[in-house]
């Protein structure tokens, strides 16, 4: 029976922490996870307005196997700067790609940002380093604050308030599979039939509550000159013992949860990109069969896994995020009248 980790985010993933740092003038912030040990990682980017860093260097055919730090970010082009503060904190702290006999280090930090820009007192958030340094000291391995903070805090989903949500799920196989993900859609989670969240059938244990339930009326939305101003990113993240080719293939799969529980998803006005993490800390299920190799079912799961972890992650930050910067949050917005002739009411 599938049931969430004790905290139901990523950091149920052994060998993670996260941090965050939110600037509630400014409406934006950054999130960091940390690998300290490292992880091998992969990526998948399908929105056509991607912001990225050390994308490149996941691609299965590249050098490095281990990853040390993912950031996300608001602040579109300038948050990825971001980053910058969490490799100089990491080299601090000795941790890194090793470059010599000496100790050197080349932190690895892939990132992504998405656009919240002129939703703060000024158009462009005095985002840095200093945010990057400021989310890695802040890192912890315990429940990971959702709503509007860090990468979360200037998000905005399809007209209502969008923010920093996660999740998690323990398999059978005693594997782990969590997700993090800011919500900055031009889509909406809303089917526009029932007013309700569109992925609501996922939840686990009761862990949106009684009020996800309900059906509400959709914000007009896209106003005019908005379309722009979008971009959902997030991770996903097991303790299982993966190759690169094989989180890529996980942060492939994870993508249809964010498809499935936004929609439209991977627009020409969306960045959406997701980073998968594997920190090995559990050797992967293995399950002979006639086609692939034996690690093909398990990496099959998780990546079911992964998805549904990242549709609840997407409705858990919109849940935990309040009205703020004139956008409604999920529970400003009007009740739905009943109609007596339609099924979902």
């Amino acid at each position: 029976m599938n049931r969430p980790g004790p905290h139901n985010c990523i950091t149920d993933v052994a060998g993670l922490k996260v941090g965050s740092y939110t600037d509630r003038q400014a409406l934006c912030g950054c999130t960091v996870t940390l690998c300290p040990a490292g992880a091998v990682a992969g990526v998948d980017v399908r929105g056509a307005a991607p912001g990225t860093r050390e994308t490149d260097l996941l691609d299965p055919v590249n050098l490095v196997e281990r990853v040390h730090a993912i950031c996300l970010s608001g602040g579109s082009v300038y948050g990825l700067a971001c980053a910058d503060g969490v490799v100089r904190w990491l080299g601090g702290q000795g941790i890194g790609f090793p470059l010599d006999d000496q100790g050197h280090v080349a932190p690895i930090v892939p990132g992504a940002v998405l656009f919240d820009l002129g939703r703060g007192a000024e158009f462009v958030p005095p985002v840095g380093p200093d945010w990057g340094r400021a989310a890695c000291e802040a890192a912890g391995a315990g429940p990971v604050a959702l709503g509007c903070v860090g990468a979360g805090t200037g998000a905005v989903a399809g007209g209502m308030k969008g923010g920093l949500g996660s999740a998690s799920e323990a398999l059978e196989s005693g594997v782990t599979v969590g997700a993090l993900v800011a919500v900055n859609s031009l889509g909406s989670l809303l089917d526009p039939a029932s007013g309700r969240f569109w992925e609501l059938g996922l939840e686990l244990e009761g862990e949106f509550g009684e009020r996800a339930t309900q059906a509400k009326e959709l914000p007009p939305w896209p106003p005019q000159a908005e379309p722009a101003k979008n971009t959902t990113i997030g991770m996903v993240a097991t303790d299982a013992t993966l190759n690169k080719a094989q989180c890529a293939k996980v942060a492939q799969m994870a993508q249809d949860g964010l498809a499935r529980a936004i929609r439209p998803a991977h627009t020409m006005f969306d960045g959406d990109t997701i980073f998968a993490l594997a920190t090995g800390e559990r050797s992967l299920p293995s399950s002979p069969g006639v086609f692939g190799p034996p690690e093909a079912t398990a990496v099959t799961e998780i990546g079911r896994a992964a998805a549904d972890c990242l549709s609840r992650a997407i409705i858990r930050a919109v849940l935990a995020a309040e009205g703020l910067g004139g956008w409604p949050a999920f529970s400003d917005l009007s009740p739905r009248q009943a109609n007596p002739f339609t099924r979902n009411g």
